[in-house]
């Protein structure tokens, strides 16, 4: 081999090595941060983390004034969507979407587009499987928008809308219908619609080629009056669903039929404090972990992530609870491998670190904690 010809191959394997960025070659994984536009919050947030030290470390911030409250990452993992929140009291249908590409080698994000949520005060947004579809739950505007993806990961204009009508016995919180979270199930064909106003679980079926819903077989269920339907979350098998009841600090289990998608309850009102607890609280987000044997739920007056284990029968069991080292821990993320949760919590400006016991589901603070301004969600790259 040539002198040159071998300058050469060394040169194109330095290249390649630059290519997969300086986050890949130290091992470290990228995270986002959504929150709210106050207390000096620029927007969006980006974090690398090192699993080795289990440590995140800033890497850029987004300028967005408009509450960017939650964020979705699309499965290519080159591009994130955030729901701009802004004011639920402001002009009607003002709420808007985000789409921002990825940087593969860095985890910079730069701004495409956004379009009309269809609503106020967006609160959630989730991409389909395939890439070519977001949900936005509206929480003022009491509805659900389903806008499309193009191939360069901007948003289209809404091509359809599910309003929901009607109230609840809290006359304070559901007052009118308020969608909280619209999830899609593990094999991309249905959508859960989470209405807190009217104690609904509404299940729709998204055609991913028109941009339409439509109605599923059984098209929703009702959950215990004044309870306040939040988040959803499934099983990694399919066959169980948890859903956050805000109100009244519980948690709801069905059986899911995968088939039709529909939802029959298991277990109604579960608690999520400790008995001797008389404080005010909420809870807010609900995740499992990889394996399906535990779950997850964030209590703000609390201060706390409560713990349950999950039987094979699907039904829950309270193991114990977790104080999050902050106060008003809204959104939380169990990390895809299961090795770390990482919590959101609102009003101490701060993203708090736990390492997570595989066998037991308990969680143990790591002591280390990122500082953001009111932060409501944290995810990571794809």
């Amino acid at each position: 081999m040539t002198g040159f010809s071998m300058k050469k191959q060394v040169l194109v394997a330095a290249g390649l090595l630059a290519g997969v960025g300086a986050y890949a070659q130290s091992g470290r994984e990228m995270m986002y941060v959504g929150t709210y536009s106050v207390r000096g919050s620029d927007g969006i947030y980006v974090f690398a983390f090192d699993r080795k030290t289990g440590t995140m470390t800033p890497v850029q911030s987004v300028k967005n004034e408009k509450s960017p409250s939650f964020l979705a990452v699309h499965p290519s993992g080159r591009y994130l969507y955030s729901a701009d929140e802004g004011a639920e009291n402001g002009p009607a249908k003002a709420g808007t979407i985000s789409a921002y590409s990825v940087d593969k080698a860095t985890g910079k994000l730069t701004f495409l587009n956004n379009q009309s949520s269809v609503g106020n005060s967006p609160c959630y947004v989730s991409i389909d499987k395939t890439g070519k579809t977001a949900f936005v739950a509206n929480y003022g505007g009491g509805n659900m928008a389903v806008l499309p993806i193009q191939a360069d990961g901007k948003l289209s204009a809404a091509s359809d809308t599910v309003q929901d009508t009607g109230s609840g016995p809290n006359k304070e919180r559901q007052e009118r219908a308020h969608v909280h979270s619209a999830t899609i199930s593990p094999d991309n064909q249905y959508v859960y619609i989470a209405d807190l106003g009217i104690d609904r679980l509404s299940i729709v079926k998204p055609n991913l080629k028109t941009g339409k819903v439509s109605p599923a077989s059984t098209p929703y269920v009702m959950v215990k009056p004044g309870s306040g339907p939040r988040h959803l979350a499934i099983h990694p098998s399919g066959r169980y669903a948890y859903l956050v009841e805000e109100l009244t600090s519980s948690v709801a289990v069905f059986s899911r039929d995968p088939k039709t998608g529909a939802l029959t309850m298991l277990q109604e009102g579960v608690k999520t404090l400790p008995a001797d607890f008389s404080g005010s609280n909420t809870s807010a987000d609900i995740h499992l972990d990889p394996s399906g044997k535990f779950l997850y739920q964030s209590n703000r007056g609390r201060h706390a992530l409560a713990i349950f284990s999950i039987g094979n029968d699907g039904k829950l069991t309270r193991i114990g609870e977790q104080s999050t080292e902050g106060k008003t821990p809204r959104n939380f993320l169990v990390d895809p491998k299961g090795e770390f949760v990482f919590v959101a919590n609102q009003d101490t400006d701060s993203i708090t670190i736990f390492r997570r016991n595989a066998k037991t589901g308990l969680l143990t603070y790591t002591g280390k904690s990122v500082r953001v301004p009111a932060p409501v969600c944290v995810i990571m790259g794809q």
